[in-house]
This record gives structure tokens, sequence and C-alpha cells, in this order.
């Protein structure tokens, strides 16, 4: 199986936040979209947040995420998984957070979307590559793999991140 390859960043220089997914699913990558999946709740909890609705085309989602201070990547670079399952991603790198805050100074928040983010982040980045002081937090998975969590409950959760 071929390495699959993420997204570069959506970013502004003036980003405040950084939303990080582990790597897009065969749904984004085929629509070259992130979290693409018809099922996948993040552009629904972003458009309650900051307007980026579902309905909306992609690139005014995009405009509604970075105009509002977010920014977004993945933790993985690449890897190797055969299904969109995080639990089946293995041969991992990273992408170079090191460039990326040094190029996004104002960004001091970091939430991980969902727990396979956060677990790469730790045994990949932290501690390899040169960080800025950053807060983290990790947040519900928006994915639909992640059903044990009621949407309201998730909504909250984001809400509660975000607005801080």
């Amino acid at each position: 199986m071929p390495h699959i390859y993420s997204f570069a960043p959506v970013s502004n220089a003036d980003a405040r936040v950084l939303i990080l997914g582990s790597m897009p699913g065969k749904k984004s990558l085929e629509q070259n979209q992130y979290y693409a999946h018809p099922l996948n709740a993040f552009w629904k909890i972003m458009g309650e947040l900051v307007g980026a609705y579902p309905s909306l085309p992609y690139e005014e989602k995009l405009y509604a995420l970075k105009s509002s201070g977010i920014a977004l990547w993945d933790v993985l670079a690449s890897c190797v998984r055969e299904t969109s399952l995080d639990s089946h991603i293995r041969k991992e790198f990273a992408n170079d957070f090191a460039s990326f805050f040094a190029q996004h100074p104002h960004i001091t928040q970091v939430f991980f979307n969902g727990s396979k983010a956060e677990q790469c982040f730790r045994k990949f980045v932290q501690g390899k590559q040169a960080l800025p002081p950053l807060s983290f937090r990790r947040l519900p998975s928006t994915s639909p793999a992640h059903a044990g969590m009621r949407y309201e409950d998730k909504l909250q959760a984001w809400r509660a991140a975000i607005s801080s």
C-alpha cells in the first residue's frame, strides 16, 4: 500500500488557534478537502461556531475559518492506511511544525480533533521539533467513527474551547 499525503495547512499569518486532525480520510483525499465525509461533524460544528456552514462552498468555509483566526492542518504529512480509520494508520511521518509555528507566531492554542491527532503529535512532534510555548487540548473527534458521543455534547466541548 502506498503512502498517502495530507493537505497543505489552511491558515492566515495572524491565526491564533490551530486545529489538528491526524490524516484526511478517503473521502477527503478523493475530494481534496478537509473533512469531506458527509457524516463528519466538523463543518457542522464550525458552522455553529464561526459561520463555516456545511452548505457553503469549500473555499467559503475555509475563508470563515481563517477570518476567525483559526488555522487547520493535520499532524501527519504522510502515512500508510488502508481504510479511513485512524486505528489503521502506520508508517507515520509528521509535518514540519517548527516552520509552521515560526510563520504563525500568534498561535497560542492547539486543539486536537480526537485522540489519534494528539497521540501522533506527542509521539512524532513534541520533544522532536522546536516549538514555541503553546496550550494543547484534545477535543472530541468529529469523525463519524466516534459515534459514542452525541453531537450536542461534541458541539458543547468545541464551543467551550474555541470561544475561550
